[in-house]
């Protein structure tokens, strides 16, 4: 059986999709290709021996007139431009009916259970950027006890303390608790314990963050552990599928110990697939903003392909894809509702398949490999 390495770089789209208007999207969007044209071209020379140039126009990456991958755009068919809908639709699963979302923050209803699990009633509630609401709200947390509660454009609460403040221990068991009381018509996709540490003045997130997503449908990773084919979760995509069909996971810090961690287990690895999502693109830059922190983080991963695609055996695959988008370049700091890149190495000689329909296609092509099928019975679909 072989290999597959399948890497998310969380918010890495290229370019808005038709229907991005109806989230409050421009038609301009373009994570990959904003930030190069604003940073006057980014050097990406084995992304661009790959064929990242063919997927969207990247000011300083030649489009390859014969790429060494297969290439594509994928277009979302799911309602909704985030981390549970890109992730879940890669698995196959389609989100006809989008989660709730609470610009406005949370009602008194919600608001009411959640101060009972707690035992006092949350700062905040209002939708905002994670890192400016414990800037403003911090002290007062540290002072009172009472957790920050925030949300985003994305079906999410979140619930942020000071470590010193709040045991570790303790935030969980709110957030698994807040999981819990969260359900129809409160359903969000994910809770998630954002954990800080500092003091006023310089708050800093710590990587104890934990996600509590809604248990998906069966997935592609279902599938795979039915048939004896080991899923390794590097990152958050654990929590994003809560554990169904994952075999081992590991959490890290950063983008380079994602990396570090895929590589080991390629090594330590026989056969199956190593699951790893790249979280540094969407939360440390593109959310805040920060365009040229965005370029060199993609020209660090181009930095490291030689040594993964090193990993890769004859009959093993490595994947390169993104779940939305996230342009720093845009008004506000929400995620953007774009195509998806679509880099495969490995399984098939390079070539330009144009647009995709579906996400759908990642999770296809990793279980066509594990069956023994061809790329042309996949790729059917386009």
């Amino acid at each position: 059986m072989p290999r597959i390495l399948a890497f998310v770089m969380d918010s890495a789209g290229v370019g808005a999709l038709p229907d991005a208007s109806a989230y409050h999207d421009g038609s301009n969007a373009n994570t990959i290709g904003n930030v190069a044209q604003q940073l006057g071209g980014l050097r990406l020379p084995n992304f661009e021996r790959l064929g990242l140039g063919c997927i969207t126009s990247v000011r300083g990456v030649a489009a390859s007139e014969r790429p060494a991958a297969v290439v594509a755009r994928l277009r979302e068919r799911s309602k909704g431009k985030d981390t549970i809908t890109g992730h879940w639709e890669m698995a196959g699963v389609i989100t006809e009916v989008p989660f709730p979302t609470y610009p406005d923050g949370f009602p008194p209803e919600v608001i009411e259970r959640f101060t009972a699990i707690t035992g006092a009633p949350p700062l905040g509630n209002i939708a905002a950027s994670g890192t400016e609401i414990i800037a403003e709200l911090g002290e007062e947390h540290q002072r009172t006890g009472r957790p920050i509660l925030y949300t985003s454009a994305d079906s999410v609460f979140q619930v942020a303390a000071h470590e010193e403040t709040v045991p570790l221990a303790t935030l969980y068991d709110w957030c698994e608790r807040a999981r819990a009381m969260l359900v129809s018509p409160h359903e969000v996709n994910r809770v998630i314990a954002r954990p800080f540490v500092g003091v006023p003045g310089a708050y800093v997130r710590t990587p104890n963050r934990r996600d509590y997503a809604i248990p998906p449908p069966p997935t592609v990773l279902d599938r795979l552990e039915a048939r004896g084919v080991p899923v390794h979760a590097v990152g958050k995509i654990c929590d994003i599928y809560s554990g169904h069909g994952i075999a081992s996971s590991v959490r890290v810090a950063d983008n380079g110990e994602a990396v570090d961690r895929a590589l080991e287990l390629a090594d330590a690895t026989d056969h199956g697939l190593v699951f790893v999502n790249l979280n540094d693109f969407d939360t440390k830059f593109g959310h805040r903003r920060d365009v040229r922190g965005y370029g060199d983080a993609l020209a660090r991963l181009d930095a490291r392909l030689p040594e993964i695609l090193a990993r890769i055996r004859p009959g093993d695959g490595l994947i390169f894809t993104a779940d939305h988008g996230c342009d720093p370049t845009q008004p506000g700091t929400d995620h953007t509702r774009e195509y998806v890149p679509y880099l495969e190495c490995g399984l098939a000689d390079g070539a330009d398949l144009g647009v995709i329909d579906g996400l759908g296609y990642v999770g296809e092509r990793i279980e066509s490999c594990f069956q023994g099928l061809s790329m042309a019975t996949a790729a059917g679909r386009r």
